[in-house]
């Protein structure tokens, strides 16, 4: 039987309720640094995000920690700007450790050697409160519990969006659209060339669904560490392949991470392949099976991991985590080679020492690990170039966090977020620097848009 389509007009109106200079879309860690860096850099800014709270992966998948914001040699920091200044908000409250605090090895670090130096430990209770207060005191106009429908185009030009809440759908208009959806949502609606996974065959790396655990032993943890150095970067390994036929979900290891709270981990160890995450019913499916993994995974850690016979599921995410979906097709196609060679761009607006990260779409291996067996190495610091945010077709429309210009092995290393926070950073700025000289933002004066960015204490260079 083929398929029926239906075509319905809709005579709802759409009122004008906002207009911003620079509308970012999209909540999460690069649309926090969207925004807060657009109203820093005065720029009437309006944020949407459909959740009741900001975070996105990091809230709402329960995605962590973050992943290093230092250089591959941990010796310094960066990533400052809006993301130190986040983490240190949340630090005062109790919510967070400092990345400068935790090293490699750690139980904070999930006793990971190799490219998990000073990850960021953080509540994402705090992270809702802090990235509010931070968004609200910068003047940023919030629209939460607000979904996005569609771009407003004028030909080649976005002029804002259309969107829907409670009080029905609403439009928003802008001088600047930022599109920090994660999956590239407002570009490809627009009509901006996009790409999925890897160049081959689109297939996309697996899902997750994260969850966190309550009442661990700490110490018998730790103990077990101590006794098998073999593991710290394939943790509980040699337990998970004497029980592989029983193993609920397709990994050789588990992820864990412990949180700012003794005896809470958050793990990661779900895995959910050949899904698309722009495909609501592979979406529907990830919750599903995830939640069911997640279940089984507990049951399995009470039976036979030390430190983990009393533990308790606490929670799983609002929503299954995303690793990659769509990537725009920009100014500049970010490479492997660039970040393995360090490449200077005369447009950096951001740098990054995490390593390629890649799960696979099918076994049960992955990771950094992998990714070092297929060569893909990074130098200790790269950079990010303002063109991977500029999509090619569209104009007054910027692109940031893990849908920019990268290929997939690429964006297997600066789709942390992190990276994204100051991605986001660059392009709320850069849509302000563009409102406030009325030019097109993809000709955002390169020296003028680093210069703001180090007044707000991006980090662009090391010494």
């Amino acid at each position: 039987m083929g398929s029926k389509q239906a075509k319905i007009r809709l005579d709802w109106e759409a009122p004008v309720v906002a207009e911003a200079q620079v509308l970012v879309i999209g909540g999460g860690p690069a649309g926090i640094g969207a925004a807060v860096g657009a109203a820093r850099a005065g720029a009437r800014t309006v944020l949407v995000e459909q959740y009741g709270f900001l975070g996105g992966a990091a809230t709402a998948a329960m995605v962590g920690p973050f992943m290093t914001s230092f250089s591959g040699t941990g010796e310094e920091q960066i990533i400052g700007g809006v993301f130190d200044e986040l983490v240190r908000r949340m630090e005062a409250m109790g919510g967070a450790i400092h990345p400068a605090k935790v090293r490699a090895g750690s139980p904070e670090a999930g006793f990971y050697i190799f490219g998990h130096d000073h990850v960021t430990p953080f509540d994402s209770e705090a992270l809702k409160i802090g990235a509010a207060e931070m968004a609200v005191e910068s003047g940023v106009a919030l629209y939460l519990h607000t979904r996005f429908i569609a771009p407003l185009l004028d030909g080649n030009r976005i002029r804002g969006a259309i969107v829907h809440n409670k009080s029905g759908l609403q439009a928003l208009t802008a001088e600047v659209v930022v599109d920090c959806t994660g999956d590239a949502d407002v570009a490809a609606l627009a009509g901006v060339p996009v790409v999925k996974g890897r160049s081959r065959n689109g297939l996309m790396q697996p899902m997750t669904m994260f969850f966190r655990v309550g009442n661990v032993d700490d110490e018998a943890v730790e103990a077990y560490v101590r006794e098998h150095p073999e593991e710290h970067n394939h943790l509980f390994r040699a337990i998970v392949l004497a029980h592989q036929d029983t193993f609920p979900a397709p990994r050789e290891h588990i992820g864990i991470y412990r949180t700012p709270q003794r005896g809470t981990w958050r793990v990661n160890c779900s895995r959910l392949s050949g899904l698309d995450g722009t495909n609501a019913r592979d979406l529907t499916q990830g919750e599903v099976e995830g939640r069911k993994q997640v279940w089984a995974l507990v049951e399995f850690f009470r039976a036979h991991l030390p430190g983990f016979a009393n533990a308790t599921l606490l929670d799983t995410g609002a929503q299954v985590g995303v690793r990659e979906t769509r990537h725009i097709v920009g100014d500049y196609t970010l490479t492997a080679d660039d970040l393995a060679t360090g490449r200077h761009f005369p447009d950096v607006i951001a740098l990054g020492g995490f390593p390629v990260d890649i799960h696979p779409v099918t076994g049960k291996g992955g990771g950094i690990a992998t990714a070092l067996e297929m060569g893909l190495r990074t130098a200790p610091v790269y950079e990010i170039p303002y063109r991977s945010l500029v999509p090619k077709g569209i104009e007054q429309l910027l692109v940031a966090g893990r849908a920019l210009s990268a290929t997939h092995e690429a964006a297997g290393a600066v789709r942390v977020m992190p990276s994204c926070v100051a991605m986001g950073q660059a392009a709320g700025v850069a849509g302000a620097i563009a409102t406030a000289e009325e030019i097109p933002v993809r000709e955002t004066p390169v020296a003028r848009l680093q210069q703001t960015l180090r007044e707000q204490k991006a980090i662009l260079s090391v010494k």
